[in-house]
């Protein structure tokens, strides 16, 4: 493998829509390319939750090195601002050893944030602040909290909704902390260049009906792996169901049927319409964006192929 250094580091990103393969394609391209893999999945960051979050498998993981999978216990709460700092220390270190950044998932804002390299003024958080200006919302309302924010940052105020009440405390906490607004930070964000030159590979079906299919199929294997019995296992160990990790397509539908609120069907077919909706999403994040070489599969996967394909476009980006 060899990896031409420019400005920017290079790296590969591998990503797409729920289901298409992400994490086999990403194997291949590591051992073809002496490339070790980061994962930018938010919810396999968590230990124990295997089955719904799709992680890779006990072969695919001890094929190539893999990073920031199993580093946090479910009660945890991880911002995309501290996965981006993981994630980076990860790539430098992977770079430092002479081996490629293979990034692969597609949680679209994870992935914009390692690449572009945010600021995220976010981390000059003050737990104190955020309370006072929770308990403020609560006490005049989204729209009164929204006609404050306006005052001091117009343009973001004008994006949000009065009941987006985590969003508004968080520009107003920015301004307060920071003397500068999220349309400020942000701005400045946008000016700066890539902290990374990212070959992007998307991964995808020729027809969204093939798609949803797939999704289908796999939310019933789930289903047939265990995914109820591990959710159970969860619960019994004390996790609190209203955990940010428990909120994850897959676990809180079948946390309401552990509980009787749903039947195992019900649960399902709610798994299933939601996880067409995530990938719906993850389309969109990626729709029109330039430079992305697209892979679409067909009735299957042809991972022989993708990985011919992916080398060829790979080698026209300096990466070889």
């Amino acid at each position: 493998m060899e990896v031409h250094l420019d400005m920017q580091p290079k790296i590969v990103v591998i990503t797409g829509p729920t289901a298409t393969g992400k994490s086999h394609l990403g194997v291949l391209l590591a051992l073809e390319l002496g490339g070790e893999i980061v994962s930018a999945d938010s919810m396999q960051l968590y230990r124990g939750m295997d089955i719904g979050t799709a992680k890779p498998g006990p072969g695919e993981l001890s094929a190539v090195p893999h990073h920031l999978i199993d580093v946090a216990e479910p009660t945890e709460s991880w911002s995309v601002s501290r996965w981006a700092e993981a994630a980076d220390a990860a790539c430098r270190g992977i770079l430092a050893r002479g081996a490629l950044p293979v990034v692969v998932g597609g949680t679209g804002l994870y992935i914009d944030s390692l690449v572009q390299g945010r600021s995220f003024a976010a981390r000059e958080e003050d737990g104190e602040c955020r309370r006072e200006l929770e308990e403020r919302y609560d006490e005049i309302g989204g729209e009164g909290m929204l006609r404050e924010l306006a005052q001091l940052d117009g343009e973001r105020a004008a994006r949000l909704h009065p009941n987006d009440k985590k969003r508004i405390v968080r520009a107003y906490e920015i301004y307060l902390l920071t003397g500068r607004t999220m349309t400020e930070h942000d701005e400045e964000t946008r000016r700066r260049p890539p902290r990374y030159d990212a070959a992007v590979i998307a991964l995808d079906y020729a027809s969204r009906e093939q798609l949803y299919r797939r999704i289908d199929e796999r939310v019933d294997a789930m289903a047939e792996a265990g995914l109820f019995d591990e959710v159970r296992s969860l619960l019994d160990s004390g996790l609190d169901a209203g955990c940010t990790a428990m909120q994850a397509i897959g676990y809180k539908e079948a946390a309401m049927a552990v509980r009787g609120e749903l039947t195992l069907s019900e649960a399902l077919e709610l798994i299933k319409r939601e996880t067409r909706r995530y990938a719906k999403r993850q389309l969109t994040w990626l729709r029109g964006r330039p430079d992305i070489h697209w892979i679409r599969w067909d009735a299957e996967p042809d991972f022989a192929r993708a990985r011919r394909d992916s080398t060829i476009f790979l080698a026209g980006r300096g990466i070889r």
